[in-house]
């Protein structure tokens, strides 16, 4: 049980060399194929990067828990890219409502750290500003993306396995 309301962790190692890691991570494309979102351009700091929610192409599983989702907008701004080690990002968490509009609520802060270690990479994963969010959403937003963290750990895992 996580105990900080402002704040998800998730850590695991990932049996992949870092640098396929790194561009399963920083890469847009392969990115969105794990993730389950087609983005319409290249990450770099400072970019707005629009694109629509797709059910992913690694579980199908995971990809039918998805599909109720499928073409709802999907928004992030990249914050930081440090190679190898660091890329974050900023978006409105759990915004799937189509009847609401998020774009006047504060966002959240998503941060991919990876460091080398024996077996692979560890990935820690840190959203946080939860304590921001407007407080009717709050909860259900934390718990959503809290889950939704939990499987996005898994479908990475699975993509680096699957892709050479």
């Amino acid at each position: 049980m996580n105990d900080d309301t402002d704040r998800i962790r998730k850590q695991t190692l990932l049996k992949a060399p870092l640098e396929r890691v790194w561009h399963a991570i920083s890469d847009s494309k392969q990115f969105g194929t794990w993730f389950g979102v087609e983005l319409d351009g290249a990450f770099a700091p400072g970019t707005r990067i629009r694109g629509k929610i797709v059910p992913t192409q690694v579980d199908p599983d995971i990809a039918r828990m998805q599909e109720p989702y499928s073409g709802t907008a999907f928004e992030v701004v990249i914050e930081r890219i440090e190679p190898m080690r660091l890329f974050s990002l900023r978006w409105h968490p759990n915004a799937v409502d189509l009847d609401t509009d998020y774009s006047n609520e504060p966002t959240t802060l998503v941060v991919f750290e990876l460091e080398a270690v024996d077996g692979g990479t560890l990935l820690t994963l840190t959203e946080s500003g939860y304590d921001e969010t407007p407080l009717a959403r709050r909860a259900e937003a934390f718990k959503s993306n809290d889950q939704g963290w939990e499987a996005q750990m898994k479908l990475i895992a699975k993509y680096l396995a699957q892709t050479p």
